[in-house]
């Protein structure tokens, strides 16, 4: 049993991410699906599109849904996600460093991985010393 994990993002970011990823890693460890809202969409529709994905990854592990931007709609809509029923956290500031962090750790449980999607997003930031 293992975490799911779906990404649910601006247009074009999900799927660039996991490009990125299979570049640096080779394969993914984890059930991975990713969801791009475009600028148009209806959000009810992205919920609905959102759960149906979330239900196909969870396999008994619950669903790490990680967005790009806390208080944009795909953060939105995944914060709606619980009251349908699933099992799931939502972890915000989606980077290439936290998805990386993520597929390194297949074997943690979902509280554990989305702390450790926290930290690896945060952990994933450096200023030069210029």
């Amino acid at each position: 049993m293992s975490v799911g994990v779906l990404l649910l993002t601006h247009e074009a970011m999900g799927a660039a991410l996991v490009t990125a990823a299979r570049h640096v890693l080779g394969k993914m460890t984890l059930p991975l699906d990713v969801i791009e809202v475009g600028s148009s969409a209806d959000p009810d529709n992205m919920l609905t599109e959102a759960a149906r994905h979330a239900r196909e990854l969870d396999d008994g592990g619950g669903v790490l849904v990680l967005t790009d931007l806390y208080g944009a709609t795909p953060c939105n809509v995944a914060q709606r996600l619980p009251a349908l029923g699933l099992n799931m956290h939502c972890v915000s500031g989606l980077n290439l460093p936290m998805l990386l962090r993520v597929l390194n750790y297949p074997e943690q449980s979902l509280d554990e991985l989305a702390q450790t999607a926290a930290s690896g997003g945060r952990g994933g930031i450096f200023i030069d010393h210029a």
